[in-house]
């Protein structure tokens, strides 16, 4: 192989250079355009964020009375399955009474009619003193369950001194069906 005279390197480096411009200035090019494209996709990203923002901050403020109250009443409706929720609010009625020293007697469950949104309605009977019966009934709306106190009768109990006699007609909501109606109306 002969050797490159000076002229003949001069030229072949500004072609390297030429070409080392071109490739630059064609792929600096491509290159601004992805970039410009990713930035504006990422603008645009940002911006349905905050517009999704926006369209949520009415309902934080729903979410944090709603949050209260369960956390009030202990209710989950996602814990509560329609088959069971009866006898475990049953079960649950019957502990309470026991713990606030009420004697509980007997318990008549009968299901609810197919047009109202009930699963069931409970009546029970119970003996005990006034402040026992005030405890149970203060009890029952924080125990976990959608349970709606129907009917109260206290009479005082005649061989006993100092106790009385209570009956409650409670119902048990069906979660289900009022979570489909949609939102609240009022």
């Amino acid at each position: 192989m002969r050797a490159l005279t000076d002229h003949e390197r001069r030229t072949i480096r500004f072609a390297a250079v030429g070409i080392g411009i071109y490739l630059v200035l064609f792929f600096g090019l491509r290159g601004g355009k992805y970039f410009e494209k990713k930035r504006s996709e990422y603008h645009q990203l940002l911006r349905n964020a905050q517009t999704l923002k926006l369209e949520l901050q009415p309902y934080e403020e729903k979410v944090l009375v709603v949050k209260k109250l369960m956390d009030a009443s202990r209710l989950d409706p996602a814990k509560l399955s329609k088959a069971s929720v009866v006898a475990e609010a049953s079960t649950a009625i019957q502990k309470a009474g026991t713990t606030s020293g009420v004697q509980i007697g007997h318990i008549r469950e009968s299901p609810a009619s197919t047009s109202t949104r009930e699963l069931a309605s409970m009546q029970l009977e119970g003996i005990g003193p006034v402040s026992a019966v005030m405890s149970l009934l203060h009890r029952l709306e924080s125990l976990g369950y959608p349970l709606i106190l129907d009917s109260v009768q206290i009479a005082p109990e005649a061989t006993k001194p100092g106790m009385v006699k209570l009956n409650l007609t409670i119902v048990i909501l069906d979660f289900d069906q009022w979570k489909s109606e949609g939102g609240p109306h009022a």
